[in-house]
């Protein structure tokens, strides 16, 4: 069970309904999960929530491998909501299902081209070591260009914060437990 819940809209400050409103009223129409708790400081929510705006709908790297670094990111920390989520965003971007199945079973995935294999290799590269190796930058700067790049590693440390928010204060849960996450065979199965 959730350890915080959105406060009732009576119960909230002018700031945190403010930051609220300013959430329902962009990109996403709503309040994301981890918003719930980055409201205890609504100026930390509203500047969050921007940032993912920015990261996720307004990135250089088109949805398909946008998702498939969110999800990398997602089963590093074995976050579920976020696995659940960008799983069904993954797949309408045109991810392989397989790729996912891969990914939640920790084995390297069959991916389509030399961008995938770019994203893919940096994301889990910089999240087990916290670095890139210099022939592996080369490979993603050749492959991704400077912007692509960036955006990346912005959406990887921005996913990060979201797997930490939404895990330390299990947010979504128990609804959105990827039970593939959990047993590697079930991502067969998925």
């Amino acid at each position: 069970m959730p350890r915080l819940e959105l406060p009732p809209e009576e119960m909230m400050t002018p700031a945190q309904k403010d930051a609220c409103a300013e959430a329902i009223a962009g990109i996403r129409g709503r309040v994301p999960a981890p918003m719930i708790a980055w409201l205890q400081n609504p100026e930390f929510a509203r500047r969050g929530q921007k940032l993912g705006e920015l990261l996720r709908y307004q990135t250089t790297l088109e949805p398909r491998l946008s998702e498939l670094a969110i999800l990398v990111c997602a089963r590093h920390w074995t976050s579920h909501h976020e696995w659940t989520a960008h799983k069904r965003e993954g797949l309408k971007a045109g991810m392989d299902p397989e790729v996912i199945a891969a990914i939640a079973a920790r084995r390297a995935p069959p991916l389509r081209d030399a961008r995938e294999q770019a994203v893919y290799e940096v994301s889990r590269t910089v999240l087990s070591t916290g670095r890139v190796p210099q022939a592996l930058s080369a490979q993603g700067l050749a492959v991704l260009a400077e912007r692509r790049m960036l955006a990346l590693v912005g959406i990887l440390g921005y996913y990060c914060m979201v797997a930490l928010t939404l895990n330390t204060f299990e947010l979504g849960l128990p609804g959105s437990i990827a039970l593939e996450l959990e047993d590697p065979d079930a991502a067969a199965l998925t």
